[in-house]
């Protein structure tokens, strides 16, 4: 049985720091290249970030560059997002999911290509 378990969000001050997890099981991790998405209440879906399969390769989202970075511990089947600098605009609910690739260099942006989600983590930034 598929499935992405995040963990890690709660409710955190302006400029602070988190650190989320999504752990996979029932699939072979480094077969996916990763993704982090989030979506806040009356938004559409937004790129956070993406990590290839090897973990060579990474993007964020404009909106996140420079304070959030996308890792991945293969061994440990596990995907991270280091979130600093937080600021009331990245509350949200945020998902990593998983996409099928045969390259181990590349990952996608869209989340159209994603082929297994995470069932979110709720991240509220606030004073």
């Amino acid at each position: 049985q598929v499935q992405l378990v995040e963990s890690g969000g709660g409710l955190v001050q302006p400029g602070g720091s988190l650190r989320l997890s999504c752990a996979a099981s029932g699939f072979t991790f480094d077969y996916y290249a990763m993704g982090w998405f989030r979506q806040a209440p009356g938004k559409e879906r937004e790129f956070v970030g993406a990590i290839s399969r090897s973990g060579a390769n990474t993007a964020h989202g404009y909106s996140v560059k420079g304070r959030f970075t996308v890792s991945r511990d293969n061994a440990k089947n596990t995907v991270y997002l280091q979130m600093n600098s937080l600021e009331p605009e990245d509350t949200a609910v945020y998902y990593c999911a998983a996409d099928l690739t045969t390259s181990v260099y590349n990952y996608n942006t869209d989340s159209n290509e994603y082929d297994y989600w995470g069932q979110g983590a709720q991240v509220t930034v606030s004073s």
